[in-house]
């Protein structure tokens, strides 16, 4: 299923509710504007960008995006470039706010500087803790807000993953089976931070998933965790988490749980590692 599709499948869904709905979108690989064919490395060029934003919204068959990120940031292009193209389209109404993906500590500076941004979208979770190092802190400096992919750690989280989990051989069936953390020796030590997960769990009476998404919400006020779901009763459950709540104490007894566990394995192939800007040790 290519991007065009599921834009189309997602503007059919929109109609009638896209004034209650919160859209955005990307911008950052290689794609051609044309056939949709997915080209080596990164195209951040402002020609590119804004001919993908208006190709975005004559698929989404909308006139505006509210959060356009930049996927990844582009080695080729000053960012001051990206987000004057990006503030052009403000200034056109057809996008509303700028975010940027996996950006380095001074990328999101030089950007902040042209075009105020709403969001850093990085990976963070109880298994990746590598934003409270530094981008949390600038994010609260600049009064940026954050927004956590991967907050279960691809379902490592959810209780459903065991030390014998295996994921295949192709990580275009199953992204799992290209990340170190998930290989085979590392899944089995940690293991221990999903026993950290489910003690934690049954504790506050909930499910693992929601335990590991309420954690997050109680770092920081401005986080805003994206967990992916195919059902609609997972949806129903990842929502809920957000009443769940901790005191001061059983708060700081978890962060010190989680940062008992040492994690094994990188978070992504080494590819997709170096196209990311940020990478900091968690904290201890």
């Amino acid at each position: 299923m290519g991007p065009s599709f599921r834009r189309r499948s997602v503007s059919e869904a929109l109609q009638g509710l896209r004034e209650t709905v919160v859209l955005e979108s990307k911008f950052g690989f290689n794609i051609d504007l044309e056939t949709g064919k997915i080209g080596e490395g990164l195209n951040s060029r402002p020609e590119h960008i804004k001919r993908a934003v208006e190709g975005s919204l004559r698929r989404l068959r909308t006139d505006r995006i509210d959060v356009l990120y930049q996927h990844r940031v582009d080695p080729q292009v000053p960012i001051e470039d990206v987000a004057g193209a990006v503030k052009d389209l403000v200034a056109e109404g057809k996008v509303l706010h700028f975010g940027l993906s996996e950006p380095g500590l001074e990328t999101i500076r030089r950007a902040h500087a042209i075009l105020p941004l709403a969001a850093i979208q990085n990976e963070y979770s109880m298994v990746w803790r590598g934003p409270e190092a530094d981008v949390l802190p600038l994010c609260e400096e600049l009064g940026i807000g954050f927004v956590s992919w991967a907050p279960l750690g691809y379902g490592f989280l959810t209780g459903t993953i065991t030390a014998g989990s295996r994921f295949g051989d192709d990580p275009v069936q199953d992204f799992r089976a290209w990340v170190p953390r998930m290989a085979e020796d590392a899944l089995v030590a940690n293991m221990a931070l999903v026993d950290v997960v489910r003690t934690w769990a049954q504790r506050k009476e909930v499910k693992p998933a929601q335990l590991a998404l309420a954690w997050l919400l109680a770092q920081k006020p401005f986080i805003v965790p994206i967990p992916g779901t195919t059902k609609a009763a997972h949806l129903d459950e990842n929502i809920a988490a957000a009443a769940i709540t901790f005191t001061e104490d059983e708060l700081r007894e978890l962060n010190a749980a989680v940062a008992a566990v040492k994690i094994e394995g990188a978070r992504l192939p080494p590819p997709v590692l170096a196209m990311s800007g940020v990478e900091a040790p968690p904290k201890t």
